[in-house]
């Protein structure tokens, strides 16, 4: 196989739908997870260090999550 028909089969790789579905419902409940820390966190008016390194790590994960499902939705829409 040439290096041109590598580079064709590498970009065509296509994900399982299923595995979208499955990971798309992971994201989803991660999501939700740490958006409940995020409000209990506001709810329990602290703002000590601790709070504030937990508010920006969950910030944080909650970012990656989203962008994360964001990219298995443009996948999602390829398939």
């Amino acid at each position: 196989m040439t290096e041109q028909q590598n580079s064709a089969q590498a970009g065509s790789i296509s994900i399982d739908q299923k595995l979208i579905e499955e990971g798309t419902a992971q994201l989803t409940s991660e999501i939700e997870v740490l958006e409940n820390w995020l409000a209990e966190l506001e709810s329990s008016g602290k703002d000590d260090a601790e709070v504030t390194a937990a508010r920006k790590s969950y910030n944080d994960m909650l970012r990656s999550r989203r962008e994360m499902l964001s990219t298995l939705a443009k996948q999602a829409k390829l398939q």
